[in-house]
């Protein structure tokens, strides 16, 4: 990436965070505050910890339903022609 690009981005993303909400903000900030830009564990809350944690117990533990039962399932509800 040029020089020129480097500041062109660095323009784009400053209006997006003049324009973000608060959890955003405050995200972007722990982001490039610990420099791990692609471990968003810390910056999710606790709630979503707490999901993550219990989804992949449950798959650990073989509850699990595959693919193809749930699409059976749920898919009166799907447009397929917004999913394409």
């Amino acid at each position: 990436m040029t020089a020129v690009e480097v500041k062109e981005l660095k323009k784009e993303v400053k209006k997006h965070i003049d324009a973000a909400d608060e959890n955003t903000v405050r995200a972007v900030y722990k982001m490039l505050e610990t420099g791990q830009q692609d471990d968003r564990w810390d910056v999710i809350s606790d709630g979503e910890r707490a999901a993550i944690q219990q989804g992949l117990k449950e798959m650990k533990a073989g509850k699990t339903t595959p693919h193809d039962e749930v699409m059976k399932k749920y898919s009166k509800w799907l447009n397929y022609r917004e999913l394409r």
